[in-house]
């Protein structure tokens, strides 16, 4: 029977909520009408929700209603993206906001905990609009039937970012003749992961020292130049590749 649950889910929608509860969840208006007039569920139908922290709920309709569409909970349970490992990421938003978006989706869809737009020396983008990338990731975490919603941070300043706590491993993706050390190679399996991606300008040489002083190793991903949006989910990639 989990088999074929599992199967059966593969194939149906994923609806985000992150405060729903047993036994019963009423949607927000705009959570009806998305269920009941854009998909046509009926009561009576089954119906997946995950609250992004790592759980899938199996639901059925008991109010149809596109303006407070109810649901009775019938199964919670974990999902099956947790990884033994934390990867985390400070991208510097592209000038282009529709690259960086892409990398969110990307990211999110093969696996990341959280994303930390930051400005740096060579920024072009100061701003972001927080609520629609989250919508973006929210849109990811939906379509790749992910039980965990990535954690995006407002925008840092680099300064602050490199200073944050953290128990891992921590990389600064450089563009120089010096850094030969490929990602693949200093990254080892099993360990949390905060790897650094610079803007279009790549880091300025202070920055990169700043952050070797606060722990970041410099390291390349490879022989050819990438474009922000584009390293950022090479390294994404990478280290989930070597935790599989």
């Amino acid at each position: 029977m989990v088999a074929q649950r599992n199967i059966y889910f593969y194939k149906m929608n994923l609806f985000y909520a992150p405060d729903i509860a047993a036994p019963y969840y009423q949607l927000t208006e705009d959570e009806s009408k998305h269920l009941i007039r854009v998909f046509r569920y009926r009561t009576g139908d089954e119906v997946f929700f995950t609250d992004g922290k790592g759980y899938i709920y199996t639901c059925t309709i008991i109010d149809d209603s596109p303006k407070h569409c109810k649901v009775e909970v019938l199964l919670k349970e974990a999902g099956s993206d947790k990884r033994p490992f934390m990867l985390q990421m400070g991208v510097a938003p592209t000038k282009n906001i529709s690259r960086f978006e892409w990398y969110l989706e990307k990211a999110t869809e093969i696996g990341i905990d959280t994303i930390i737009p930051f400005v740096s020396f060579h920024s072009e983008r100061k701003a972001i609009k927080t609520d629609r990338l989250n919508r973006v990731i929210t849109a990811a975490v939906k379509q790749s039937l992910k039980s965990f919603h990535p954690q995006l941070h407002g925008m840092m300043k680099f300064k602050e970012m490199i200073a944050l706590p953290f128990d891992g491993q921590k990389f600064i993706a450089y563009i120089d003749k010096e850094v030969t050390l490929e990602l693949s190679k200093a990254y080892h399996p099993g360990n949390n992961a905060f790897v650094l991606i610079g803007p279009e300008g790549d880091f300025a040489p202070e920055e990169v020292e700043m952050a070797k002083q606060h722990g970041f190793v410099p390291v390349r991903l490879g022989p050819s130049r990438l474009r922000t949006e584009t390293a950022a989910v090479a390294a994404c990639h990478t280290i989930n590749l070597f935790n599989y």
